[in-house]
Formats: structure tokens, C-alpha cells, sequence
């Protein structure tokens, strides 16, 4: 006999199918959380938090795209003055100023306050978002850029200061070379290939005016060094000339001195045959010692200029050491006096 099911058996059938497909959706849901639990931390983290106007005027002027701005903001980036900063920051080179960092999913940036460094807190806090973004770089996304990055380190490979840089880096943070290419090309190189330069536009409307900014501050510590250099070298060059012509105006004058004695000598004995060579030879002797004068007033006008280039140099000094102390936040604040 055939038979077909019982009416009362369909509404058991339709509910095991119910639940075998909410099984596979909830299957599916549980690989998609897994394979996605970085961004759905970053979404929880972007949500929670609230920018100030300093940090969301930061974003905005380092020209960070939404998705830029979202990999700034799940750091919970944070602008702080020295003793905050150094308590998240550690400086583990002596003489290095740190700007800023960027540790256990947070960013912090020193607080520059210092008006000729304009730029330099958008650039920092740029430079640490994208180590953000690398962090959460697959493994495939990491090689196609880390290939990308060696193109570029390679051109740069001849700059001693990019060298030493790297270095430093190397020994502070061993492994984390791509990492910090990642960070210092997106942030201060101009001239980069079309792919790099593409991939970038994904956290910067406009990089260029990151890189412009970075070139801006980095001028003023140039200009100032080159400057030091520059006054250093006259300095230098005058003070030879000065112990030069010292050396040959004593040489001069005793020289003179002993031809003066040798000619007052003459006199009183009446060896010259007229008072023709007697005046002649008195002219000259009178001749050599106006030249004489003219070389000690060289002598003194050169030691003004000495004296008022040492000034300038000690001006440019004590601007220079201003400049990298308002970037280092490890130096401590001078004693008061109550």
C-alpha cells in the first residue's frame, strides 16, 4: 500500500528545517565574528569614543579620510604634556625625543607647544595611525606592501641621516622595520610610486600636505644647524687669521724695534752721510710703523667681528637648545626657587 505522511507530521518537518537553517546561520554568524573580531573591536572601540576639538582638528588637518579618521579615533589618541606622555611613551635612547607612540591599541602624542614647529603634532599622530593600520594588515596585504615599501627604502638607502634613523629604529624596536617604513614614507616622502602613492589614499585625502608639513618643521631645525655650521666655520676661518696676523705683527714689530735702535744708534755716532739718507731712512722707519698701526687696527676690528659672531653662535645656541627642548619631554624642568 502506499501512503504518504500524516498532516500532523508537517509542522515537526518545518520546524527541524527552521532549525537547521538558524544552525547554519548562527555557524556562519560565528565565522564571520571570528574572522572579523579586529574590526568588530575597533567598531566597539570607534563607537565609545568621543574626540576632543584638538584631536578631531588634528584628523582634519592631516587630511585623514573617514577610514583614516576610524583607524585614528579606535586608538583613543590622546595629546598630552610631559609627565602624562613619559608615563605611556618610554625614551630608551638617551638624547632622542620622542613625539610620540603608539602602544597597546592607544596613540599618544607629546604636546609640542612651540609655534616654529607648526605641523609637527598632525604629522606625529599620522605617522602612528598608519602603524595602527599596519598592525591590521593581513598577512597577504603585508607582502604586496612590504614589496612596495623596499622599492621606496632602496631610493633612500643613500641619505647617511635616513640610514642612521633606521638604525636607531632597529635597535630600539628589532623586527619592526616595515613597519616603521610603513609610518615614515606615508608621512615624509613625496616622491613615491603610483601603487604606494594609491594604497595611501585610502587613509589621506591629500598626503602631500602631511609630507609639506613634516618638510615645514623639519626646515627650521636645517635652517638653524646650517646656520650654526655656517658661523662655526667663520669663526674658525677668523680666528686662524687673527693668531696669523698676531704671529706676523710681533715678527713686524720687533723687527721694527731693532732697526729703530739700529738707526738712533747711527745718529748718535754720525754715520749717515747727509741729512738727505738721515731723513729718508727716518721716513721709512716712520712709514713702517703707520703700517704697523694699520695691522693692529685689522687685528682689533677682526677680534669685534670674533667677538660679535661668538654672540650670534651663542644666540643661535640658546634658540637651537630651546627648540629641542619644547620636543624632548624627558628634559627636566629647571629648579625654582621658593
Amino acid at each position: 500500500m502506499y501512503s504518504t505522511s500524516s498532516p500532523n507530521n508537517q509542522p515537526k518537518r518545518r520546524a527541524s528545517w527552521r532549525g537547521l537553517i538558524f544552525s547554519v546561520l548562527l555557524l556562519l554568524a560565528s565565522f564571520w565574528v571570528v574572522a572579523n573580531k579586529q574590526y568588530i573591536a575597533d567598531l566597539i572601540s570607534y563607537v565609545r569614543y568621543t574626540p576632543t576639538a584638538e584631536i578631531a582638528a588634528i584628523a582634519e588637518r592631516s587630511t585623514m579620510t573617514e577610514k583614516g579618521r576610524f583607524m585614528f579615533y579606535v586608538t583613543h589618541p590622546s595629546v598630552d604634556e610631559k609627565d602624562a606622555f613619559n608615563q605611556e611613551c618610554t625614551n630608551k635612547e638617551t638624547g632622542v625625543a620622542i613625539l610620540g607612540c603608539y602602544s597597546a591599541n592607544r596613540i599618544y602624542v607629546y604636546d609640542v607647544k612651540d609655534s616654529r614647529l607648526d605641523g609637527i603634532k598632525e604629522v606625529t599622530a599620522a605617522h602612528e595611525m598608519l602603524h595602527a593600520v599596519y598592525e591590521r594588515l593581513s598577512a597577504s596585504e603585508k607582502t604586496t606592501v612590504n614589496e612596495l615599501l623596499e622599492y621606496e627604502y632602496r631610493k633612500l638607502t643613500k641619505n647617511p641621516a635616513f640610514e642612521a634613523r633606521m638604525a636607531f629604529y632597529d635597535k630600539i624596536k628589532p623586527g619592526e622595520r616595515n613597519n616603521e617604513l610603513h609610518s615614515i614614507i606615508g608621512t615624509e616622502v613625496a616622491d613615491i610610486s603610483p601603487r604606494l602613492e594609491e594604497y595611501y589614499k585610502k587613509y589621506f585625502n591629500d598626503r602631500g600636505a602631511v609630507v609639506k608639513m613634516n618638510q615645514r618643521y623639519e626646515a627650521v631645525f636645517s635652517e638653524l644647524e646650517k646656520s650654526a655650521d655656517d658661523l662655526a666655520q667663520r669663526m674658525d676661518d677668523l680666528s686662524k687669521k687673527i693668531e696669523a696676523s698676531k704671529v706676523q705683527y710681533k715678527t713686524d714689530v720687533d723687527a721694527l724695534n731693532a732697526d729703530i735702535q739700529r738707526f738712533n744708534e747711527r745718529a748718535a755716532r754720525g754715520d749717515f752721510r747727509s741729512q738727505a739718507q738721515f731723513n729718508s731712512e727716518r721716513v721709512a722707519l716712520t712709514s713702517r710703523v703707520s703700517g704697523l698701526e694699520n695691522s693692529r687696527d685689522t687685528i682689533n676690528a677682526d677680534v669685534v667681528e670674533f667677538n660679535q659672531l661668538v654672540k650670534q653662535y651663542n644666540e643661535l645656541a640658546t634658540q637651537t637648545n630651546s627648540l629641542y627642548k619644547s620636543i624632548n619631554s624627558t628634559l627636566p624642568d629647571p629648579p625654582k626657587v621658593q
